[in-house]
């Protein structure tokens, strides 16, 4: 088990060069659990939650305390194999259970097969996450391939709408959908340009899909994370960057997932229930415009 309330206020030079990162490398590991996340409150009991990029990050500390309050979790990665695996046997070490989809969010087909696998496994889906991103740095709006551009857009954003498509034919009244955006939707960012583009889109549609589906009972709310410690930091930046990562923040460093978790808890439970089309800014106290 990864405890600790000694976040760390700087890293290690590191990158490891292809997206999607692997946690198991990253130096220190990121904090997905602590002494202070107990055995839950049974807020999520005999609820099924879904969410993408669940393997690791943010990702893998929403599942397992999903999983602590009572949830069914099913995770859908890319090709994080044995991060998924270990976030996985966390959840079945405390006697939760957790089903591992593996594919690319980006094709409608696999989102419909790994809502068939979940609902087969399960029965029902109560609680879309939208959590899986990548993000690509470049200085000029001109060093944005067609190629990054496309992969950027289609899986930060088209994973996202491809899996609400099939998701809501079986959520109900009560149910729950949560998209993961960001600081940068609201801020922008000077080198993730196209990322920063996906996230504002992300923030539009859960305000939009938030109206479209209240009539059916069915909630929509977004988290937007500030500087986080998870895989795409040192997949994605340099090592310099990677040495400065969050020293800019109010509170003098980035979060650590398990800072992040409660967040989703709360937005998934009946806690949240008059909350609708809302974004959760957990970003250390940086200025939001909005």
């Amino acid at each position: 088990m990864n405890e600790s309330t000694n976040f760390p206020t700087k890293f290690p030079a590191q990158h490891q060069g292809i997206q999607p990162g692997i946690e198991k490398d990253m130096n220190p590991l990121p904090i997905y659990q602590t002494q202070g996340y107990g055995i839950g409150s049974g807020r999520l009991k005999d609820k099924v939650m879904l969410i993408t990029g669940g393997d690791s990050g943010i990702g893998r500390a929403v599942s397992i305390a999903a999983a602590r309050e009572g949830a069914k979790v099913s995770i859908v990665y890319f090709n994080e194999e044995e991060d998924a695996l270990k976030t996985k046997s966390e959840i079945e070490a405390i006697g939760g259970e957790c089903l591992l989809v593996k594919g690319d969010i980006t094709k409608k087909d696999f989102c419909t097969t790994a809502i068939t696998e979940t609902i087969n496994r399960f029965s029902s889906i109560n609680i879309l996450v939208s959590n899986a991103a990548v993000q690509f740095p470049q200085n000029k709006i001109e060093d944005i391939s067609e190629e990054q551009l496309r992969r950027t857009f289609e899986t930060n954003v088209f994973g996202a709408f491809f899996m609400i498509q099939e998701a809501i034919t079986h959520m109900k009244k009560g149910d729950s959908i949560i998209i993961t955006t960001s600081i940068t939707a609201y801020n922008g960012h000077e080198t993730l340009i196209d990322y920063s583009s996906t996230k504002g889109a992300l923030t539009t549609l859960t305000r939009s899909l938030a109206t479209n589906l209240v009539s059916k009972g069915i909630r929509v709310n977004a988290v937007a994370p500030g500087p986080v410690w998870t895989p795409l930091i040192p997949s994605s930046f340099d090592e310099k960057k990677v040495e400065k990562f969050g020293t800019d923040n109010p509170l003098g460093r980035a979060a650590q997932p398990i800072e992040l978790a409660g967040a989703y808890i709360f937005l998934a439970s009946q806690d949240a229930s008059f909350i609708n089309g809302a974004t959760i800014h957990v970003n250390g106290g940086a200025m939001v415009v909005i």
